[in-house]
């Protein structure tokens, strides 16, 4: 992988979540962690609006995209497109199990195809200059996670994978929502420890039900990095640490005062091309989680924030609801 990559601290790609201004946010939290999109299909990207696909602020380096599909042409095509962009890594969704995927023949149901797989990720690399890596799931259905895992993993690594990602639960592509296949299947890590035993040369990253960064860390006794995803997401203030606890460097802010204080010149800019102050506050909610004040920080943001003309002061203002309350706690203390 290249230097200014590394799997150990990864957020994952969310749909509807991990868009370009969330990304930016948790930049400013931490400088090391590895960024993903939201999933992309192939053909959007070859065909549709690139700019509101595939753009991205400077500063978000290193991130990823991750691709969905399963035309090994249009693949390469779209990862290229994605390189040019300047991206740090291709990432192909071998994962995902909502019906709308399955109907388009990519996602969580390629598990079943590992030579189908293998042919994408070879089109990809032939593309490409930059890493290119396969996130998929233990397996699905009825499959026997033991063989399908393997078959996956050697199949993509044969034809030049640089690393995987495993969510470490199976997939029931029948029978289970997106949700409930996020929750139900149970977790198996050890599954994931001895797919990176076998494999000792290859990068291999868990996924799946880490919420705290000391569970995360734990991990790395087994494989070589970490992905969080809906806790990073619901509680990005746990990103602050993140660059000390695995990278051994300097936190960028002592808290998330300071953080949100950083991002304010970005928002700034948004504002002033005409964007929406809630297209980036939506992602700030879970910030100050369990302090006094977080509860009137999210409701003035979550009322105030929507409105068309709000601006700065409608975050400033919502911030200053914990600090008060902050304030009056050590004063009663």
């Amino acid at each position: 992988m290249p230097k200014n990559q590394s799997f150990r601290f990864a957020v994952a790609p969310m749909m509807d979540w991990t868009d370009r201004h969330c990304r930016a946010f948790h930049r400013v939290l931490s400088a090391r962690a590895l960024l993903y999109t939201e999933m992309v299909t192939a053909n959007a990207v070859i065909f549709g609006d690139r700019d509101r696909l595939l753009g991205y602020s400077p500063q978000e380096h290193p991130i990823a995209v991750q691709l969905g599909g399963s035309d090994p042409e249009a693949l390469a095509k779209a990862a290229a497109i994605c390189a040019d962009w300047g991206y740090d890594e291709i990432n192909l969704n071998v994962g995902c199990p909502s019906d709308r995927v399955q109907g388009g023949n990519f996602g969580a149901c390629l598990m079943r195809d590992p030579t189908l797989v293998a042919a994408c990720v070879a089109a990809m690399k032939a593309a490409v200059a930059i890493p290119v890596t396969v996130k998929c799931r233990l397996g699905v259905d009825e499959q026997d996670p033991e063989t399908a895992l393997d078959a996956l993993a050697d199949a993509v690594l044969a034809a030049g994978a640089d690393g995987l990602i495993v969510h470490a639960r199976k997939a029931w592509l029948q029978g289970l929502s997106p949700k409930e296949n996020r929750d139900i299947p149970p977790l198996d890590y050890d599954r994931v420890y001895r797919l990176k035993a076998r494999l000792p040369g290859v990068p291999v990253s868990l996924n799946g039900g880490l919420t705290t960064l000391e569970t995360a860390q734990a991990q790395l006794a087994h494989v070589d990095g970490v992905m969080l995803g809906r806790a990073a997401y619901q509680q990005p203030e746990l990103l602050l640490r993140v660059d000390s606890l695995f990278f051994g460097e300097p936190d960028p802010h002592a808290d998330a005062f300071a953080a949100v204080e950083a991002f304010e010149p970005y928002i700034a800019a948004h504002l002033a091309t005409g964007g929406r102050l809630h297209d980036i506050t939506r992602h700030m909610l879970g910030l100050f989680p369990g302090r006094p004040g977080a509860r009137a920080y999210r409701r003035h943001l979550a009322m105030e924030g929507v409105k068309s003309e709000a601006g700065l002061d409608v975050l400033r203002t919502a911030v200053n609801e914990v600090r008060r309350a902050e304030e009056r706690r050590s004063l009663v203390a």
